[in-house]
């Protein structure tokens, strides 16, 4: 039986206006202000959550408020806060445009609480009417368009965002190296976990496959004896060396993701294979043997290195951790039924 999700170290992490990105071990650094990169990632975490707690419930209510405060005019999205609240950056469709999309989506589809799902919906249908260049950024947007079509099936802002992004999301068709880039970088499955999206929403059955492939292919290239061993910090091309590090948290977080969408795609069990190495890596199935979730507190650490753990707690490692046990969870539930 894989831990609960515990939301304490979340909590910790969090004050009335956000989500502070870092900790050192497991005191949370105020210097470093707040980003919408995390908070984005609390809302999805928070509002799936089944049978949410007060607790959990007040945090999603904060990350709410966060990404719509984040949000300009123009369907744009503010980064970087500081400690007293300011905005320190200008707003752009960068990648936390495109996490901002995936969170409001996920909001409008999966929170018990009818004023959440609104206020989200809304906020989403101004910013699906941008557009990003860069494609992590419209990966994560496409994700956050197919559950606005899942809400309103007939929700024309989402379903033209997810035609754009089928054509910007298109992968080599090289089958030795079937990726968009030269080198595996960070968060790398959110791209065929996209492909599924676009193709399950579309009804597009060759998008839905290409993204199955792709997602097969990358576990390939991210398992070595049956357990997962991650791309780098640095990135990770063909011929480089394995085990590589440093392992981020955020890369096997997005491998549960898009195996989980996967499953849900296709009912196909390998699907939850996949999920459950996902879990395994932060319970110590790694290359180093070292687990990376305190089940206790609910932190979840900042990187495996080639000798031990990096024991900072920082926001995105804690929320890769609990949103891989939530979707192990999800999984059993699956299982069982």
């Amino acid at each position: 039986m894989y831990p609960s999700p515990v939301f304490d170290h979340l909590a910790h992490l969090s004050t009335p206006i956000g989500l502070f990105e870092h900790a050192l071990l497991d005191v949370p650094r105020p210097e470093h202000g707040y980003c919408l990169d995390d908070v984005a990632r609390g809302l999805v975490v928070t509002t799936r959550q089944l049978r949410p707690s007060p607790q959990v419930d007040g945090l999603a209510a904060t990350y709410l408020r966060f990404t719509l405060f984040a949000q300009d005019g123009l369907g744009r999205f503010h980064n970087r806060r500081d400690v007293d609240g300011r905005w320190t950056d200008t707003a752009t469709v960068e990648d936390h445009w495109g996490r901002a999309l995936w969170a409001l989506g996920t909001a409008a589809g999966a929170s018990s609480d009818p004023r959440v799902r609104r206020a989200a919906l809304d906020a989403a249908v101004v910013s699906l009417e941008r557009r990003s260049p860069w494609w992590h950024a419209m990966a994560y947007a496409a994700l956050g368009a197919a559950e606005v079509l899942r809400v309103q099936p007939g929700n024309r802002v989402a379903r033209a965002l997810l035609l754009d992004a089928r054509t910007l999301l298109a992968c080599p068709t090289d089958p030795t190296w079937p990726w968009p880039d030269a080198r595996l970088t960070y968060a790398n499955a959110v791209l065929p976990e996209a492909l599924v999206a676009i193709g399950t929403a579309l009804g597009d059955d060759d998008t839905l496959h290409a993204g199955l492939d792709l997602l097969h292919w990358l576990v390939a290239q991210e398992t070595d004896d049956d357990h997962l061993s991650l791309t780098p910090v640095g990135g990770w091309q063909d011929g480089d060396e394995r085990p590589a590090f440093d392992q981020q948290p955020i890369e096997v977080a997005a491998l549960a993701e898009a195996s989980w969408r996967a499953f849900r795609a296709t009912r196909q069990e390998v699907w939850l294979g996949y999920l459950d190495r996902c879990v395994g890596w932060f319970l110590g199935d790694n290359d180093c043997g070292m687990v990376l979730y305190d089940d206790v507190s609910g932190a979840g650490f900042d990187g495996l290195h080639a000798h031990g753990v990096n024991q900072n707690q920082g926001a995105e490692s804690t929320l890769a951790a609990l949103s891989t046990l939530q979707l192990g969870r999800l999984a059993l539930v699956q299982a069982v039924a």
